[in-house]
């Protein structure tokens, strides 16, 4: 199947002012409302907007009725991923494929509200390059959801000093410019704006409307709760240390280097004194303690390199395989 670019059909140096993502699975009964909602709330601004829904390997008829919606209205471009890969994964896609100055993300569920876009619109244009919404009355389960969200974004706001009340809502506005240069995987489109901390962009918080689920069932759960850990982790290397990875394998090997040596000198200094051959269970975990400290120098000299000589990106192994101009839709291989 032949590769096509993703702007391929799209007239040069046309940008609309605004594009909203929307990502969806197994969404075919809120794939209309979405669409009617973002319509309504939309139209009278008298903007010049696209819609991008992202299919992210639904096996309903959510990509079916997407795009009938798209041979009707130019304004919405479907996407489609061959297989489920998530929703960062449906984002990047998106925001990839936007051709919008602002672009908005959000829900594809309709718990998000398209009537709060042109208040998000607003505030970015007041200054800002993030604006993100808090659900200050969400309608969510209180045990599986409410909860571990207030625990998570006070973690969050802890560990990368950005200090956002819900990371976890989808509606979100950015400048192009900004949220086009940041990489998105696993599930790190709630840490965007501590992503995009390293870069010192003006974040704005402001509230949003939540509403609940009408049609279909939540794809979140208490199950994600550990990719937020270690995407957490993950995040605080990276904003801490993504330039200077030696320093930071560094630091790691340093107490490790300390103890093997510590491990081996008592030993020596024992026989010494003693006259009595080193015990090679301590001494050889002295070895092994430095081995493994010189280990992980080896490995942020490694990756020094990497960051000085690297140039790879998360998003460049998605590409467009399939075009279909009459629907606007574009397939993503993941």
């Amino acid at each position: 199947m032949p590769i096509d670019h993703p702007n391929k059909g799209a007239s040069p140096g046309v940008h609309p002012r605004l594009s909203v993502i929307a990502p969806l699975y197994n969404e075919e009964d809120n794939v209309r409302p979405l669409y009617e909602a973002l319509t309504a709330a939309l139209d009278p601004t008298g903007l010049d907007y696209e819609m991008l829904f992202v299919d992210d390997g639904s096996k309903d008829t959510t990509l079916s009725r997407a795009i009938e919606l798209a041979q009707t209205d130019p304004r919405l471009k479907v996407v489609k991923f061959r297989r489920n890969c998530g929703q960062t994964a449906a984002m990047a896609a998106g925001i990839e494929f936007a051709a919008g100055e602002v672009l908005v993300t959000m829900d594809g569920d309709l718990q998000n509200d398209p009537l709060d876009i042109p208040m998000f619109l607003e505030t970015i244009e007041s200054g800002y390059d993030i604006v993100v919404g808090w659900r200050f009355k969400r309608q969510d389960k209180l045990v599986s959801r409410r909860i571990p969200s207030k625990i998570a974004n006070w973690l969050i706001g802890k560990v990368t000093k950005v200090p956002i009340k819900d990371n976890g809502c989808s509606l979100k506005a950015y400048r192009a410019s900004v949220i086009k240069q940041i990489p998105l995987y696993s599930e790190m489109h709630r840490f965007i704006p501590a992503m995009a901390s390293i870069a010192a962009p003006r974040i704005a918080e402001v509230k949003a409307r939540h509403h609940a689920r009408k049609f279909g069932k939540s794809k979140y759960g208490l199950s994600r709760v550990y990719k937020v850990l270690l995407d957490l982790l993950v995040i605080k290397t990276l904003a801490s240390f993504a330039a200077r990875p030696l320093l930071w394998f560094g630091l790691l090997a340093t107490p490790i280097l300390l103890f093997g040596t510590a491990l081996i000198g008592y030993e020596l200094i024992q026989s010494a004194l003693a006259g009595t051959p080193l015990s090679l269970p301590v001494a050889g975990c002295g070895i092994i303690f430095i081995a493994a400290a010189f280990l992980l120098v080896f490995a942020g000299a490694l990756g020094e390199l990497i960051y000085n000589l690297g140039d790879m990106r998360d998003h460049q192994f998605a590409r467009l395989t399939q075009h279909m101009q009459t629907a606007r839709v574009e397939t993503q291989t993941q």
